[in-house]
């Protein structure tokens, strides 16, 4: 391709659809010519279809077939930065291009005129009759000296119904306007609010405004215990970031987060940033992706997606909770969120900041490398200290076999009730039950769909698969042996926990934190919002209460089964044990009273748990490094996943016995092929899956080899494959 910028009427054109033909189409540019990199609407078939104009056409077949593009879309075009990034990100994911441009697109209506919204300012007139409720709509609006509020805001400022508003509306005493929805944000303002920073915040704050003020590529790895305000110094990085008038991207693993940190970011700015996430409206996201790319949107706080938002200049990705697994992405696109913000930064000469207090091990190593620089906060910030950290040793405690919260913990608990305290029960684990089981017969229910066992969540009277989402009610048969009144719950989830703790606590206000109990992130969010201002003596969550929440009042965190990640042959257990460990235990003590955390156990000599109630971090990721460095395994080596699918056991099985069999692409490059062998959860939606492992040497050209690999096979019918590199599970 030619490095041409505009191509003029009736020249050939390579479009780029997110349509899956994994090739360009060529296409006449339209009356007025088209530049580089426009967005396009594009006949293909009946259909008209986004695309992009990726460059010249290869002209390759009768030109008096080609059709002409339908229209130019006005919208800004792709930037060269963006497509680069898509390209290489598509070549280390092994994703084809129409997939990463899909990823690219994800704002609906985007050749669509710009929609209007009725906006509200003071008016004229007198209201024929002043009532309080009036009276307050139209001092907002004096207020506001001028500017227009939606009906929503101006109802929410003045704490008045529609209907008042409307009212005012038909009198004149209010004007009511259509203005157009997709507005630039509000300017951020790097001076507004900042922070006094104690003295080793200050530090690593100059040291990562001195980098975003550089204009080069470079990654920070910014490391410190729970606590030790973190999101204050990267958000110093991000007023730099600002006043250099570039963009910026916060990424945060979880969208519970997202409120309280809006709140932060409006306290230090002035005012609010574009959100980007699945709770966002529509109409929100095509306007947060147009203003991106037009500048008037110079922060973004999102989910994963946001990646791949069209910034016009982005300088700046911090990466909150670097070491969270939510940053992979495990469906559709498999890629890591953390690891592509290193690639779009490098190509964009931006700044990365990889926030956490318990980094991965890849992270953690790259620093030691001397790949990424690396900042440390080693105190709490304020007069709030690290909590203590101690076991439970649960072969020394007496309790029944249907009670989980040991007499330790319990009067624990209660001790904090008493001083007007809050305490933490902490399990990973959502739903009532894990097992539903016959006691006539010992049959386990499970999924239709899935090999998988059915959750009991008594929260909604269901049973619920949470492999496929597949849902029924709770039987009051045995499906098997057709017996009466024998079916069991076997296990703990949070919602038997809360059981357990209103008949141990029955005065104590309890509130439980899982994903699956609130309709809403606004639902989450006020519960959230309850707890941290004292609304509940006891909390009971999931990994969803280890994500950065900060409840004052907080000062014991008990952890219910701290031996359930150690489980199994995962590769990351001994990591992501640690990681969750020490990141729930530090919710505790987080003001000014000291804070203590307690680990129910069965093990309390296995290394990683001794580590944990050590403290002692760097030890721990040094013997971990090693091991992985004997093994060969990441980040000391490379894998590859390979997930065959099909709704016939035995064609699958016959695919990974060929694949296995004809590997001399990946053994000219080192590499050794494990199974097939039936996945952990060997059916998923009534899909058959095999899986593949591939491992490699560190710098091994892994992805061509693969490519060469997987080109051997074709996929007939149902047959489906799936290559995810760097997976971070095994299911």
């Amino acid at each position: 391709m030619d490095d041409r910028s505009h191509f003029a009427a009736g020249e050939l054109v390579s479009v780029l659809t997110a349509q899956p033909l994994d090739r360009f189409l060529d296409y006449q540019a339209p009356e007025g010519g088209v530049f580089l990199g426009a967005y396009v609407q594009v006949p293909l078939g009946p259909r008209q279809v986004l695309g992009v104009v990726w460059g010249p056409g290869k002209g390759d077949f009768d030109y008096a077939k080609v059709r002409p593009v339908t229209r130019v879309l006005d919208v800004a075009p792709m930037r060269a930065e963006l497509r680069s990034f898509l390209e290489r990100a598509g070549e280390y994911t092994l994703t084809p291009l129409t997939a990463m441009l899909r990823l690219a697109t994800r704002a609906p209506g985007l050749g669509e005129a710009p929609s209007m919204r009725k906006i509200y300012r003071l008016g004229n007139a007198e209201p024929e009759r002043m009532t309080d409720a009036r009276r307050r709509v139209l001092e907002v609006l004096s207020e506001m000296g001028g500017l227009s509020l939606t009906q929503g805001e101006l109802a929410d400022a003045a704490g008045v119904t529609p209907s008042v508003i409307k009212g005012l509306a038909k009198m004149g005493a209010v004007r009511e306007e259509e203005a157009p929805r997709d507005t630039a944000f509000p300017r951020l303002d790097p001076d507004y609010g900042g922070k006094q920073l104690a003295e080793d915040q200050a530090a690593a704050a100059q040291s990562l405004r001195e980098g975003v003020a550089s204009g080069r590529y470079g990654t920070v790895l910014l490391k410190g215990v729970t606590g030790s305000g973190k999101t204050e110094v990267y958000l110093e990085a991000v007023a730099e970031c600002l006043a250099q008038g570039r963009q910026a991207l916060v990424l945060l693993p979880e969208i519970a987060l997202t409120s309280e940190f809006l709140t932060r970011v409006e306290a230090r700015f002035g005012a609010k940033p574009a959100e980007w996430h699945s709770g966002v409206t529509v109409t929100e996201r095509r306007r947060v992706w147009k203003q991106v790319a037009q500048g008037g949107a110079q922060l973004v706080v999102g989910a994963r997606s946001a990646l791949f938002l069209p910034f016009r200049d982005l300088g700046l990705t911090v990466v909150d909770e670097e070491h969270d697994t939510s940053y992979k992405q495990d469906e559709g696109v498999l890629y890591n969120a953390r690891d592509m913000a290193v690639l779009r930064a490098s190509i964009c000469a931006g700044r990365v900041v990889l926030a956490s207090a318990t980094p991965s091990l890849e992270s953690w190593a790259n620093a030691d490398a001397g790949k990424y620089q690396r900042l440390d906060l080693v105190s709490r910030f304020g007069a709030s200290v690290m909590p203590e950290m101690r076991s439970l040793d649960m072969r020394a405690e007496t309790l029944p076999s249907n009670r989980w919260v040991s007499p330790s913990l319990q009067s624990e608990v209660l001790a904090r009730i008493e001083r007007g305290e809050q305490a933490m029960l902490f399990l990973n684990r959502r739903g009532y039950a894990p097992v539903t089981i016959c006691r006539a017969c010992g049959h386990q229910i499970g999924c239709p769909h899935c090999d998988a066992r059915m959750v009991e969540h008594r929260f909604l009277q269901r049973l619920v698969c949470h492999q496929c989402g597949e849902t029924v009610p709770k039987p009051e048969v045995c499906p098997s042996c057709e017996a009466e009144d024998k079916l069991a719950a076997v296990g703990p989830g949070v919602e038997r926990l809360a059981e357990e703790a209103a008949e141990l606590f029955p005065q104590a206000r309890l509130a439980v934190l899982s994903s699956d109990l609130f309709g809403s992130a606004r639902a989450l969010k006020e519960e959230i919002e309850k707890i941290a201002s004292g609304g509940a003596d006891i909390v009971i969550g999931t990994q969803l209460v280890a994500k950065g929440h900060n409840f004052p009042l907080l000062t014991l965190v008990g952890v219910i089964d701290a031996d359930l990640g150690l489980q199994g042959s995962d590769l990351r257990a001994a990591e992501r044990t640690f990681q969750l460990m020490r990141q729930v235990a530090g919710r505790a003590g987080r003001a000014e009273k000291p804070g203590v955390a307690l680990l129910q156990t069965y093990q309390p000599e296995h290394p990683v748990i001794r580590a944990i109630l050590s403290g002692d971090e760097e030890g721990f990721w040094q013997a971990e490094a090693e091991e992985r460095r004997a093994a060969g395994m990441p980040p000391y080596g490379r894998l590859a996943g390979v997930i065959l699918s099909s709704t016939e056991a035995q064609e699958v099985f016959d695919l990974g016995n060929a694949m296995a069999r004809q590997d001399a692409p990946l053994r000219r490059i080192g590499a050794q092929v494990y199974g097939p062998a039936p996945a952990p959860i060997a059916k998923v939606r009534g899909r058959h899956r095999v899986r593949l492992l591939v491992k490699a040497p560190k710098g091994a050209a892994l992805q061509p080899a693969l490519a060469d690999w997987a080109a051997q096979f074709r996929l007939r019918g149902e047959l489906r494959m799936a290559i995810d590199i760097d997976p971070q599970n095994f299911f």
